[in-house]
């Protein structure tokens, strides 16, 4: 990663953590991710017709960053809601 990418991450973290995540605040995200993880996205929203892309990688997101450690107490509501809503589901 390009050092004004670092930057720029860095005050996107910084201005943002205390605000909390609404439908509003959303940015647009761009990744290439492996055949294998597309394929198991693709069925997983195939079977669970209330999540969708976006639904799914915010929630994956959020769970990457409160399991490595997170303090942001909106990073933690997602990834809280996301558990209780997945169980609710199945």
């Amino acid at each position: 990663m390009e050092l004004n990418q670092l930057e720029s991450i860095s005050n996107l973290s910084t201005s943002s953590s205390d605000e909390e995540i609404s439908p509003d605040s959303c940015i647009s995200l761009e990744a290439e991710v492996p055949e294998a993880l597309y394929m198991g996205m693709k069925d997983f929203i195939s079977d669970n017709p209330k999540w969708d892309q976006y639904q799914l990688m915010s929630s994956a997101i959020a769970n990457f960053l409160f399991q490595n450690g997170c303090c942001d107490r909106a990073v933690t509501e997602k990834y809280l809601n996301d558990l209780f809503t997945l169980d609710e589901s199945e």
